[in-house]
């Protein structure tokens, strides 16, 4: 399951959600610190390292 980086509007805590892609869009996410639903989607860069050379 992927995780989902989310931000608090009210007070300002950032914090991690598992859950399924059918979960996503559609499972309320409140602040595990307030308990405020107004949060924004954190996105943060990936990066991916494999073995193989080029």
């Amino acid at each position: 399951m992927p995780y989902y980086d989310y931000r608090c509007t009210k007070c300002g805590e950032t914090f991690t959600v598992k859950m399924s892609f059918e979960e996503y869009g559609k499972k309320r996410v409140k602040c595990p610190k307030c308990g405020s639903a107004k949060v924004e989607r954190v996105y943060v860069a990936v990066a991916a390292k494999t073995s193989k050379k080029s």
